[in-house]
């Protein structure tokens, strides 16, 4: 998932020069609003865009302000699933602080449909939208490192490899996902698993303190020691309570060098294997992270089954946690070995998703009995024109040690995160670019699984009913509604696991 670089949007503007140096694009004039503009409100309704209101908003800004056929709005409303493709009626791509302020103010005066977008992974696509404003923080990434105290500051609109490249040539390291170019921001309000998160906690428990904007614009500092009550509704409240634009975070000291990468065998070994996973994965020390997948390829090309492996501790104690799977006989792949961590964080890295389309559904695993093993066989199916797959994240360890209170997240008894997916040719002249019977697919194929289930992963919610959002944040929900109604109580950010106000 390259989910795409993002080009900036003055790339075609017109640079003025000066004594022959190139003023950079905010300090030109920007651009004159040709016309009004329709758009679209939070709840539904329509509103008009005056040009006198757009070119006031242009000419506030340091960063672009993008209309619908200018530079750079196209790469900025696209995200990962092919299958999105939502038109934003205006996009504000800040460039600090104060045009995240002005551009949430301008949102929240007009009754905006608004959409926040870090990474652009959201499965569903709610970091776009059809008719609102997209407020997309490409131009707030940067990461400063302070070994000394082991702190790492990034800003909000930052990815995962940011953060690892930074800290770990200082030899530290945070929890940062399995994906390089994922946005912080989401992974981290959601929640954070990882390759290391068994050992360290997930992203959300290595939080210090956040800077955030909050729905009536004000900008704060929320922290243990201030704030208190929306640091606890950020970590796992999702995107519900503002946009943060800079995360410190706790870092580690650990060795650049882990033992990891793909074990691959052939899918006929699957109900084994998926046994042997159901013990190896439960009972593994907290310095090894054990993935587990079948995946059926398109075009009838052999299924396989696979661990993906990283293992973060002593190295003398790499044999020993590795032994069961040692056990398991001879790979048609053995990927596994001494790898740079970083390396191994990009290794999940596509170049592009926009060609393709996805549908998942997910679910927090607490045990795994063999009737489960049972149904993930039966319902797995391959076809012709998808990428079928089933996998497992690994939890447990140091996750399950945080009460289910501490933070807005809920799930610490979670030991895996269950996924089944579907991908199909999303690009432009492919057959079926919506994936209608693919998502008929996983969700029947779901609909056998979720009973074994206990919640879902926020950061992995599709449209789901209300009930199913609410019922999500289990306990929490009560406070989470109160502290909604104290931040945002018409509810500006609801494009995401969505909480009502109280």
């Amino acid at each position: 998932m390259n989910r795409r670089g993002f080009l900036a949007s003055s790339v075609a503007a017109t640079l003025a020069s000066v004594g022959g140096a190139s003023l950079p694009r905010w300090a030109l004039a920007a651009a004159p609003i040709e016309a009004d503009l329709q758009a679209v409100t939070s709840t539904g309704g329509k509103v008009a865009l005056s040009r006198a209101d757009l070119q006031s908003l242009r000419d506030s800004l340091r960063g672009p302000l993008m209309l619908p056929g200018e530079p750079g709005y196209d790469v900025s409303r696209r995200v990962q699933n092919g299958s999105i493709d939502k038109h934003p009626a205006l996009i504000v791509q800040p460039s600090g602080v104060a045009d995240v302020r002005t551009a949430v103010a301008f949102a929240k005066q007009h009754g905006l449909l608004l959409a926040v977008k870090c990474g652009g992974h959201s499965y569903s696509g709610k970091s776009t939208c059809d008719g609102g404003m997209q407020i997309d923080l490409a131009r707030l990434r940067g990461v400063q490192v302070d070994a000394a105290r082991k702190l790492a500051f990034v800003g909000g609109g930052s990815l995962l490899g940011d953060l690892d490249h930074e800290a770990m040539s200082l030899g530290l390291v945070t929890t940062a996902g399995t994906v390089s170019h994922t946005g912080v921001g989401g992974l981290t309000l959601g929640g954070g698993f990882g390759r290391i998160a068994r050992r360290f906690g997930l992203s959300l428990d290595n939080v210090r303190s956040m800077h955030v904007v909050t729905a009536d614009g004000r900008f704060v500092r929320a922290a243990r020691d201030e704030n208190a009550d929306l640091f606890w509704a950020l970590r796992g409240g999702g995107g519900n309570f503002g946009i943060v634009t800079q995360f410190e975070f706790v870092l580690h000291p650990m060795d650049r060098e882990v033992v990891g990468g793909r074990l691959v065998y052939p899918i006929a070994r699957a109900k084994e294997l998926l046994a042997a996973y159901s013990e190896i994965s439960l009972a593994a020390p907290d310095e090894l992270y054990l993935d587990a997948g079948l995946v059926a390829p398109p075009g009838g090309r052999p299924g396989i089954f696979l661990f993906d492996v990283c293992y973060s501790g002593p190295r003398s104690g790499a044999e020993r946690a590795l032994a069961p799977l040692r056990k398991l006989g001879t790979p048609l792949k053995d990927g596994i070995a001494a790898v740079d961590y970083v390396k191994l964080q990009r290794s999940g890295d596509t170049t592009d998703l926009r060609i393709q389309g996805e549908y998942m559904k997910t679910g927090f695993v607490n045990d795994y009995p063999a009737a489960l093993v049972a149904a993930q066989l039966d319902g797995f199916q391959a076809a012709p024109d998808r990428n079928t797959m089933i996998f497992f994240q690994h939890a447990g360890g140091a996750i399950n040690r945080v009460a289910a209170d501490a933070t807005a997240f809920p799930h610490r008894r979670s030991r895996l995160n269950m996924l089944t997916a579907a991908r199909w040719d999303a690009s432009p002249g492919a057959a079926d670019t919506g994936g209608a019977a693919h998502m008929k697919y996983v969700r029947e194929y779901w609909a056998s699984l979720e009973k074994y289930t206990d919640g879902y992963y926020t950061n992995e919610v599709s449209n789901e009913p209300q009930k199913l959002l609410d019922d999500n944040y289990q306990g929490n929900l009560a406070r989470l509604r109160t502290l909604k109604r104290k931040y945002d109580p018409t509810n500006l950010f609801r494009l995401n696991a969505n909480v009502l106000p109280a």
